[in-house]
């Protein structure tokens, strides 16, 4: 049982859906789906693992032909991010996000990319702070007695 809101996008089986009002809706059968936070656009897939989380959503929720290419270049794409982390963790959740994409379990491999991109946000967030100093510099005119 899904819960919408007004507004809401839902994609079944590649067919983008948007609710006019407060819906909950029951999928009775296997589909295809991602509703809300988890369907992201082209432009939001701005660094490496959300390209992966891009490409696994295509290979989901796309057509035939879209899924087969959005698999082609989730493979691709997560040979190169693994060639480059320096994370073991990473590297073995990108391997299994691929295995289970492949097994035609698209869901779960967003879940593990998901978390593969929470990682990358943590590391580039570290990587934009400033560094910070073991010891804090006196503004200048204190301490000037003790370093002369």
């Amino acid at each position: 049982m899904l819960e919408l809101r007004q507004g809401d996008l839902l994609v079944v089986n590649g067919a983008p859906l948007r609710f006019r009002n407060r819906a909950r809706v029951e999928l009775t059968s296997r589909a295809r789906f991602l509703f809300g936070k988890q369907i992201m656009t082209p432009e939001a897939a701005d660094t490496p693992a959300k390209r992966i989380y891009f490409a696994l959503q295509t290979a989901y929720i796309g057509n035939e032909e879209e899924r087969e290419r959005g698999l082609e270049l989730a493979r691709d794409l997560i040979a190169e991010f693994q060639s480059i982390t320096t994370s073991a963790l990473v590297r073995e959740m990108l391997e299994s996000a691929l295995v289970l994409a492949q097994q035609d379990e698209c869901y779960q491999s967003l879940k593990l990319v998901r978390r593969v991109m929470q990682h990358e946000d943590a590391v580039l967030r570290a990587a934009a702070e400033p560094p910070t100093r073991a010891h804090p510099v006196p503004p200048s005119g204190e301490g000037a007695g003790a370093m002369a």
